[in-house]
């Protein structure tokens, strides 16, 4: 609390109210009642280069598609990374029932968000644009990947461990020549999706946006609403589509599922085994299917 009351400050806010926003893993949030009745967010973000690429992020889309407006931006003191005061969009997070018309018009905008080129394969950091070496996209996938090994086989069960390190290689072979670079949100998912009335009305949380091939883009979509009715998925292709073509998801969701639950897992480790239990579950349970070995818990 002592962060958001020191953002509050600098930033010379009048406040009535604030409430702690949950569900928001990587960063601080809070909705502020401001004296004249306003809603608006705060959001601290977990370090600097989080901090300027979600400003950045949401500087570039403004206008392209529905985010929240940055109202105020302050850059931190030695207490607080520094904050971002963010407009209010109406609406809620899409984790309920997702039908066919709202499917559509998700995959509407994934697509022209997917449109936005970017300067290289890359992300934002404090001081610009960094390009990731070699300005290769599989070189990076790869990269991460054998720096995730190390750490994950310290949690994981051996056997399954091997399976996936084999398994990465033939998925990986049989990836496509990658797109881009464009943006690509990184965390593309229900919960950042917000819908009033049964229409799209924001896209949330971009501090782990970056520079990168839209195949990265997709393993959310189709775990969180295509895996939950997988009547949604034809609409949402036929949305995208009309904006842009569409990579070919046989071979690029296998890959990312193995990808995306390594990466996870690491997450996990970093901010706490025991306090994240339930998400490293899930995500072992991912790499157990991706690989065809029987679920269990450990």
């Amino acid at each position: 609390m002592s962060s958001i009351l020191n953002v509050i400050e600098k930033l010379k806010l009048n406040v009535l109210n604030v409430e702690d926003v949950p569900e928001s893993f990587s960063s601080d949030v809070y909705k502020l009642t401001l004296a004249n009745g306003e809603k608006v967010y705060v959001k601290i973000p977990f370090n600097k280069d989080k901090l300027y690429r979600e400003f950045q992020m949401l500087e570039t889309l403004k206008d392209i598609i529905p985010v929240p407006k940055v109202l105020d931006f302050w850059d931190g003191d030695e207490i607080t990374t520094g904050a971002l005061l963010l407009s209010a969009i109406q609406g809620i997070p899409c984790t309920e029932d997702i039908d066919e018309k709202l499917s559509f018009q998700i995959g509407v905008f994934h697509a022209m968000l997917h449109e936005v080129k970017t300067p290289g394969y890359g992300y934002h950091v404090t001081d610009g644009f960094k390009i990731f070496d070699q300005n290769n996209w599989r070189l990076h996938i790869k990269g991460n990947f054998e720096k995730w090994k190390e750490p994950c086989k310290e949690i994981i069960d051996p056997e399954l461990y091997e399976r996936c390190i084999l398994h990465f290689d033939g998925v990986f072979s049989a990836l496509p020549e990658p797109d881009g670079p464009c943006i690509v949100h990184m965390d593309f998912r229900p919960g950042n999706i917000l819908v009033n009335d049964n229409k799209v009305t924001g896209i949330i949380d971009f501090e782990s946006a970056r520079g990168g091939s839209s195949e990265i883009d997709f393993t959310k979509i189709n775990r969180y609403i295509w895996g939950v009715n997988p009547r949604t998925k034809l609409p949402y292709m036929d949305g995208y589509r009309t904006i842009r073509p569409m990579v070919n998801l046989e071979t690029v969701l296998p890959f990312y599922d193995l990808y995306d639950a390594f990466s996870a897992i690491i997450w996990c480790k970093n901010r706490g085994v025991e306090k994240n239990q339930s998400f490293l579950q899930e995500n072992i349970a991912i790499l157990q299917k991706s690989v065809g070995i029987e679920q269990t818990r450990y």
